[in-house]
């Protein structure tokens, strides 16, 4: 009786949460400490760890500031599609990328290299919300508040109303959420910010983890948008567990090379808008100025008729781009001839050099060829790759393409070439610009209406393309 006794006073109490030891390393849970991580193999990783109680679940986590409240069921009827419309930076690159706007109670997550502008773009968000009359807090865990001031004044646009916080616990940063009930919330960066009550140093895998599951539920709590920056490793991957990318909303990356300024911001993940759109912008001393025409200013430096010169249009998003690819073949002094891409996929270079040789009779095996995207852009969408085929051919046989062209279209292993998407948006920006002739796949141009001003000339195989691409002396159009 008395064991009953105590058992039936006992089943009302909730159980102590159960220990449990995550690893530093790879975030893993185990039962017990082991001096290695059985998961990633790392020593003296794994640290003691007390899960949050069902209570404190139910009320959101460490940042939720108790708001408890039952759990239920509507139809999706019975849902409201909300009154609070996106929230329009006033920076049209940047709100191209994300779709028109920022989405409230969304979660935004910006990487990209060291130095690269990631923070320098959401200080001028944040300073354009503020000119709005969105409520913005900027909290920086990696400078102190003289140094955020001293970078704002540097920039133009900015104003002094935005609210500040140079904090990096995530606890202090929420009481200051709780009380100046800001719109949108931005965390520089997600490595610095951390959580006292998780065991485990700032930046760690653990802390980056826990640390935006605890921002996301603050963000849906409260509707309030939230801005993270992400640091990029040497592997050009978001620091910190590939989860992160899964649990945000939206997901960015600032690309562009060091010693160019222009960069671009390009979406890969956005569960409220289109991915792979980009926006263009150019790094200056008084911050990132936004490039409405990208297509001509990558365009201005460019030699009309060179050899190994081509222009090819490419589809980012929504928007046509045009770019040039240049290509340089000469013999090869060694053994090992080299196959350099920059900017351009190097696997797929090599499929195209394989498919010059043996369906358009072009030779490279005993060259050195080197690719590259002018104007430190990156593009992966198989459109442009009968323009890098074309551009590598006329660096073979030293002859030039036509000034006036633009090339589009996909090349297959038999040599044929493919349809594209949207070839009138190509064609479109092509005849914005100026120019007269494009070059892409039959298929495309029999579906196409005539377009004044422009030549389409649509070819079905690479064979075909190396003769209406390539100039010859004596040769008219």
């Amino acid at each position: 009786m008395a064991g009953r006794t105590e058992s039936a006073r006992g089943a009302g109490k909730p159980k102590p949460s159960r220990k449990v030891f995550l690893c530093g390393a790879c975030g893993d849970s185990h039962s017990q400490w082991y001096g290695r991580c059985p998961s990633c193999g790392e020593w003296n990783s794994l640290t003691a760890y007390t899960p949050p109680t069902t209570d404190e679940t139910r009320r959101g986590g460490p940042l939720a500031g108790g708001i408890g409240g039952a759990v239920g069921a509507k139809r999706l009827s019975e849902i409201p599609l909300g009154a609070a419309p996106r929230m329009a930076t006033g920076i049209g690159e940047l709100d191209r990328v994300l779709g028109g706007g920022i989405v409230p109670g969304s979660v935004v997550l910006l990487g990209g290299d060291p130095g690269i502008g990631k923070s320098t773009l959401l200080l001028q968000a944040a300073g354009a919300l503020v000119a709005r009359g969105v409520r913005t807090l900027y909290a920086s865990g990696e400078e102190s508040e003289g140094q955020v001031r001293l970078r704002a004044e540097r920039l133009e646009g900015v104003p002094g109303e935005l609210v500040l916080c140079a904090e990096a616990d995530l606890s202090r940063i929420a009481e200051v959420v709780e009380s100046a009930a800001p719109a949108v919330l931005v965390i520089d960066s997600i490595q610095s910010a951390y959580l006292p009550s998780v065991p485990s140093a700032p930046g760690s895998l653990l802390q980056v983890r826990e640390s935006a599951l605890s921002l996301m539920q603050l963000a849906k709590r409260r509707d309030m948008a939230v801005c993270l920056v992400g640091h990029v490793t040497k592997e050009g991957t978001l620091a910190g567990p590939r989860t992160l990318e899964h649990m945000v909303d939206t997901v960015l990356y600032m690309e562009g090379e060091r010693y160019q300024h222009y960069r671009i911001l390009r979406s890969v993940k956005n569960r409220f808008g289109g991915v792979h759109e980009i926006g263009v912008f150019d790094m200056r001393d008084d911050g990132l100025r936004e490039v409405p025409n990208p297509s001509q200013v990558f365009l201005s430096e460019r030699t009309a008729g060179a050899v190994g010169s081509v222009v090819v249009a490419s589809l980012e998003g929504s928007r046509s781009l045009l770019m040039e690819v240049q290509s340089l073949v000469h013999e090869c002094q060694w053994a090992a001839p080299q196959r350099v891409a920059i900017g351009y996929d190097a696997k797929r270079l090599a499929v195209l050099l394989a498919v010059l040789a043996k369906r358009g009779g072009v030779e490279t095996g005993r060259h050195d060829v080197f690719v590259n995207v002018a104007g430190g852009l990156r593009v992966e969408e198989p459109g442009v790759d009968l323009g890098v085929l074309l551009a590598i051919a006329s660096s073979v046989r030293d002859l030039p393409t036509w000034p006036d062209m633009v090339v589009v279209g996909e090349v297959g292993l038999g040599g044929e070439v493919r349809r594209v998407a949207h070839p009138e948006r190509r064609i479109g920006e092509a005849a914005r610009l100026g120019y007269k002739q494009v070059l892409l796949p039959e298929a495309n141009r029999a579906d196409l209406a005539r377009v004044d001003g422009i030549t389409l000339r649509g070819v079905r195989t690479v064979a075909e393309a190396l003769g209406a691409g390539l100039q010859r002396e004596g040769r008219s159009r």
